[in-house]
């Protein structure tokens, strides 16, 4: 099934890859994977006709390794398989892959195509879509990249089963996250879902609904002007909890997510007006699949710190997008540090 942004919710996976292949101009196409796509996913498609020749490339598993280097390691595989500016890039992989490969494939001969096809649940449903690319720069997320859309995302909810359990929860915060910001109904059934014994094909469905919310926004505003700025609820604080955790125990995107979403809900609550009965509900689902996040009172400063670093300030402030309500969403908020840590405290105690 076609959507928007030539995102194609898959039931044929091979099938609908050779037409996203055959779509694209590609003289040689190459695929990108991790070490551990390489050995879950690549060896289930290699045999597809449509990727007959392809050349492979391998870059180092998890976020910390998306980085200038891995991309320059990327560049060169390009260079030395010899592509051109009519080749083709196939992002097979999770947000890290997705990421860094559209970046990688939008900057080559300044610019080839791309096709994502993401296997995690998280990148399914936020990196893959929407034409944000880049890598990680400094201790920041996202420091260094550009907007630049896939000429097809294919969405094929069989790799689900290639996860463990920490992923699918990690990819289902961006889910809750676009309940939280789309109407009481979607938010109701995500806060209802059994994430300790997950229904794949109910998920299915609620992955269809939950891309069409990040479609509907993003073409609304491509480059994050206006209300785009919705899908950055519980990022402001989620991205300083996980560049927090790089230097100790990472966590995944998604757990830091959730983490930051109850920061942000927080401080929606006591300060839009936000839902007493709303916040808990969304609260205790999050402590119930996510745990805790073990950071003390010592550790405010640098997460203050890495809030004042992130993309979406201006000046000096620290800027969250908070909600009045479910689906009233408030974008260009800015919160005093004194605030922030009274949003840290209720994380770490509520």
């Amino acid at each position: 099934m076609l959507m928007g942004q030539n995102v194609i919710i898959s039931d044929l996976f091979r099938r609908d890859l050779a037409a996203a292949i055959s779509e694209c101009e590609h003289d040689r196409t190459f695929v990108l994977v991790d070490e551990t796509t390489r050995v879950k996913c690549w060896e289930r498609i290699k045999d597809c006709f449509s990727l007959k020749g392809a050349r492979l490339v391998t870059v180092g598993a998890t976020d910390s390794c998306k980085t200038v280097e891995t991309l320059i390691e990327v560049w060169k595989a390009l260079q030395e398989g010899g592509a051109t500016r009519h080749s083709l890039l196939v992002n097979l992989g999770g947000g890290m892959v997705t990421d860094l490969g559209g970046f990688a494939a939008s900057t080559f001969k300044r610019g080839i195509n791309f096709i994502n096809v993401p296997t995690t649940l998280l990148a399914m449903v936020d990196a893959s879509v929407g034409g944000k690319t880049g890598v990680n720069f400094g201790g920041l997320k996202n420091e260094i990249g550009v907007f630049s859309d896939a000429s097809f995302v294919l969405l094929d909810t069989g790799w689900l089963k290639t996860l463990d359990e920490e992923n699918i929860r990690s990819g289902y915060a961006e889910m809750l996250k676009h309940g939280l910001i789309a109407d009481e109904a979607m938010w109701a059934e995500l806060a209802d879902f059994d994430l300790a014994q997950p229904d794949l094909a109910q998920l299915s469905t609620m992955i269809g609904k939950s891309v069409r919310v990040k479609e509907r926004i993003v073409e609304e505003d491509p480059h994050e002007t206006g209300i785009r700025k919705a899908l950055n609820l519980g990022h402001t604080f989620g991205h300083a909890f996980e560049a927090w955790s790089l230097k100790r125990k990472p966590v995944l995107h998604g757990y830091a997510v959730a983490f930051g979403l109850m920061a942000e809900l927080y401080l929606s609550a006591a300060l839009k007006g936000f839902p007493a009965d709303r916040l808990r509900q969304t609260v205790g689902f999050i402590r119930a699949y996510y745990g805790s996040l073990p950071f003390t009172c010592n550790d405010y400063p640098e997460l203050i710190e890495l809030m004042h670093h992130d993309k979406k300030n201006r000046g000096n402030e620290i800027n969250v997008t908070l909600l009045a309500g479910i689906g009233d969403v408030r974008i260009d908020q800015t919160v005093s540090e004194e605030e922030v840590r009274e949003a840290l405290d209720f994380v770490r105690e509520g």
